[in-house]
């Protein structure tokens, strides 16, 4: 009786550390980000780096509210173990890190130095509604919507994976991805920074590869998936693309 009375406990404490890692881990992310933005910057009162800081922290707990209590599965997913986990994938996630970094870096030394010479405060505010939209409403709806929505491509045979076909994903294959394009296109804008759009740039067309190359994966593994983007053509764009 003790052994099955231990088992709940066991996969409660496997589950708490889960929940500490993830916590953890997102923190820390949005501190990086914000030491990369003002370290750069030179000052604390620059209110796009603010701005932008808000757009992730909202992002950030919004998806924990999804990942850790509407769909609590994804919290092993984004952890644990990743078997199938594609090697191009992990090249791709690795040069968006670092490119990210780098387009926070480049901004804020743009703000310190005065290299762009400022934007009109209309056009950064026109921005900064972008980036929500891309983040906070698009990003977090195709999160919400689809319940296999991991951080690495990997086709998920031991969850069950189905197609999903809900939500915004009746619109377009990869609608996170417009979000995240989004993003970064406005946020040099949202920065007044044209030379932050060099490595925004580039982080959007690896996020334009990464969809090319997951949609391919999808349709050649899924089963269904095939079906399902002869019904919903478009990976990201209607009508273009």
């Amino acid at each position: 009786m003790s052994g099955e009375g231990s088992l709940p406990a066991m996969r409660e404490d496997t589950h708490t550390k889960l929940v500490v890692r993830y916590l953890v881990r997102e923190v820390l992310s949005l501190g990086g980000m914000g030491v990369a933005l003002f370290w750069s910057a030179g000052r604390i009162g620059w209110w796009p780096g603010w701005a932008a800081l808000a757009i992730m922290f909202v992002w950030i707990a919004a998806t924990a509210i999804i990942v850790l209590r509407l769909n609590p599965d994804l919290l092993a997913e984004r952890l644990g173990p990743r078997k199938g986990a594609k090697s191009w994938d992990a090249a791709i996630v690795s040069s968006l890190g670092l490119v990210t970094l780098v387009r926070y870096i480049v901004a804020g030394l743009d703000q310190r130095y005065g290299w762009t010479g400022g934007l009109p405060v209309a056009a950064q505010l026109a921005a900064l509604a972008v980036c929500a939209v891309g983040y906070d409403l698009l990003f977090v709806w195709a999160t919400a919507s689809n319940a296999f929505f991991s951080q690495v491509v990997r086709i998920q045979p031991e969850r069950g994976q189905t197609v999903v076909t809900g939500g915004p994903y009746q619109y377009v294959r990869h609608p996170a991805y417009i979000g995240a394009i989004a993003y970064e296109l406005a946020a040099p804008i949202l920065f007044a920074s044209w030379w932050a759009m060099i490595p925004s740039g580039l982080a959007a067309i690896l996020l334009i590869l990464r969809t090319a190359l997951e949609d391919r994966t999808l349709q050649a593994e899924l089963a269904g998936y095939a079906d399902y983007a002869r019904r919903v053509r478009y990976r990201l764009i209607p009508g273009i693309w």
